[in-house]
């Protein structure tokens, strides 16, 4: 898979570890930047790269990093078709995908730590969308939702 990576200054030392993860799982990594810690940089430019990468089909999921992980997932998923989610738990990074199609990870870099992080991504990068009837039916309200316009 093709994974865009995107992380503001709150994110950016995590950076290097999560582009080897990708790469040690066999995967290939999209750099969406920052390409140097910059700490006037604003994590919504990254996440919506991130975003607009997997929109588009460049990418195939999306990592965005930065201090909570929590501006990230709310930026990301203002681009249509994102299901962006913040996850500290290997549950969530798993079952994001496999019941709600999740295609962007946000990790919070001041949040978890290097190893946990790792686990998370990993996690997220194997898991599949089950296309269980009941995801596949609540997907479709979601897409309602995103297009109604309100």
């Amino acid at each position: 898979m093709k994974i865009a990576l995107g992380t503001d200054h709150g994110g950016f030392l995590l950076k290097d570890a999560m582009v080897s993860t990708i790469a040690r799982v066999g995967h290939q990594v999209i750099d969406c930047g920052a390409a140097v810690m910059d700490p006037t940089d604003d994590y919504p430019v990254f996440a919506e790269r991130v975003a607009l990468a997997v929109q588009s089909g460049a990418a195939d999921r999306g990592l965005v990093l930065c201090g909570s992980g929590v501006g990230a997932s709310v930026a990301a998923n203002k681009v249509r078709g994102i299901r962006a989610a913040l996850c500290h738990d290997t549950f969530s990074a798993h079952q994001g995908v496999e019941d709600d199609d999740m295609n962007v990870l946000c990790i919070g870099a001041r949040v978890v730590g290097p190893s946990l992080a790792a686990e998370l991504l990993e996690t997220f990068l194997r898991a599949k969308f089950s296309g269980a009837e009941r995801h596949r039916r609540r997907l479709e309200m979601v897409r309602a939702i995103e297009t109604s316009g309100r």
